[in-house]
C-alpha cells in the first residue's frame, strides 16, 4: 500500500473533493482520482460515495482514513527524526492553541521562539480544546494547549491555573455583589462558548453540582462578542480571571466555587517521537513560566 496513494485519499476526505485535494498534493485531479481508484481496487471495497459533487467516505473509507492519518503521521515523525540526526537546522512545529487565553499566554512566547529559531516554520491551528486533543492523537499536531484533566494518552506540562469569573452587565442585579455562588445563577440565561470548547464542561459541571441545568441563551467563540452580549443584557458569561479584562458595560465577579478553575497545560501524545522544534517550545514555555 503506497503512502502517496494514502495521502491522496486522506486529502480528498479532508478537502471535500478531488479538485481541492489535487491542489494540496500538487497533482492533477485525474492523478488523485486514479490514486483513490487504485486504493479501492487494492482493498476491494468502495471508499467514497461519489453521489453529488463531494466524495463522502463510506464505512470502509472512514476506517482507511483514520488508519492512513496515523500512518502518514508516523512517516512524518520518521523523516523529522532522521533530519535532526543529520543536524538539519530547519524544521516545522505543528502547534494547536485554543482561542481563549492564547493572546495573553502565548503571543510573547511566539516572538521569543521566532528570534531564537528563525529556521523553524510554525504551523498554527486554533480550535477548541477537545478538537486539539483529537488532532494531537491523530498525529496532526506536535503540541497543543488544553485544559486539564486530559487522558492517559497524553503527557503534559502545567501552564496556568486561574479561577473562572462571572461576567454580568453593569446594571445587572448581581453586579453589586462582592462574589456569587453557582446557586445564585439558577434562573440566569447563560452565554457559553461554541461546541468543542473545554470551558463548557467545567461550567456545566459546576451547574449540575449546584443542582440545576442552565438555560443557554446562545453560544459564541469570540470573547469580545460574548462580552458585548453580556453588556446588552442577553445573559451572563464566564471567563478565566487572567483574561476577564474590563469591557464596557460589563462587570466580572468571583465565583465561590472551588471547582470553577481554568487549568491549562501544554500537551503531547505519550510515547510518540517529539521533534527538537517541539522540545524547544516546551523548554521555552517552562522558562517563561519560572
Amino acid at each position: 500500500m503506497d503512502l502517496r496513494t494514502l495521502r491522496a485519499f486522506v486529502e480528498v476526505v479532508r478537502q471535500g473533493g478531488f479538485s481541492r485535494a489535487a491542489s494540496v498534493v500538487f497533482a492533477t485531479q485525474s492523478t488523485v482520482s486514479k490514486a483513490v481508484k487504485q486504493l479501492e481496487d487494492e482493498i476491494g471495497l468502495p471508499l467514497l460515495d461519489r453521489t453529488g459533487h463531494r466524495g463522502t467516505p463510506t464505512a470502509a473509507g472512514e476506517i482507511v482514513f483514520r488508519r492512513a492519518v496515523s500512518m502518514l503521521a508516523e512517516r512524518d515523525d520518521l523523516l523529522r527524526e532522521l533530519a535532526e540526526l543529520r543536524g538539519l537546522k530547519r524544521g516545522t512545529l505543528r502547534l494547536g492553541l485554543p482561542p481563549v487565553g492564547s493572546n495573553v499566554l502565548f503571543a510573547p512566547i511566539f516572538a521569543t521562539y521566532r528570534r531564537r529559531y528563525p529556521g523553524i516554520d510554525i504551523r498554527l491551528i486554533e480550535q477548541g480544546g477537545k478538537r486539539l486533543e483529537d488532532l494531537v492523537l491523530a498525529g496532526e499536531l506536535d503540541l497543543a494547549a488544553a485544559l486539564l484533566p486530559v487522558g492517559d494518552a497524553f503527557e503534559h506540562r502545567d501552564l496556568r491555573c486561574e479561577p473562572i469569573d462571572l461576567l454580568v452587565a453593569a446594571n445587572h442585579p448581581l453586579a453589586t455583589r462582592a462574589e456569587v455562588t453557582m446557586s445564585d445563577l439558577t434562573d440566569q440565561p447563560f452565554i457559553l462558548f461554541g461546541e468543542g470548547f473545554s470551558l463548557n464542561p467545567i461550567i456545566l459541571g459546576a451547574c449540575r453540582a449546584a443542582g440545576f441545568e442552565p438555560a443557554i441563551a446562545t453560544r459564541s467563540s469570540q470573547i469580545d462578542f460574548i462580552a458585548g452580549l453580556v453588556a446588552s443584557g442577553l445573559g451572563i458569561g464566564f471567563l478565566p480571571r487572567l483574561i476577564a479584562r474590563p469591557h464596557d458595560g460589563v462587570r466580572s465577579l468571583p465565583i465561590a466555587d472551588p471547582a470553577m478553575v481554568w487549568h491549562i497545560a501544554l500537551i503531547w501524545q505519550r510515547d510518540r517521537y517529539l521533534s527538537q522544534a517541539a522540545r524547544a517550545w516546551i523548554d521555552l514555555v517552562a522558562e517563561t513560566a519560572r
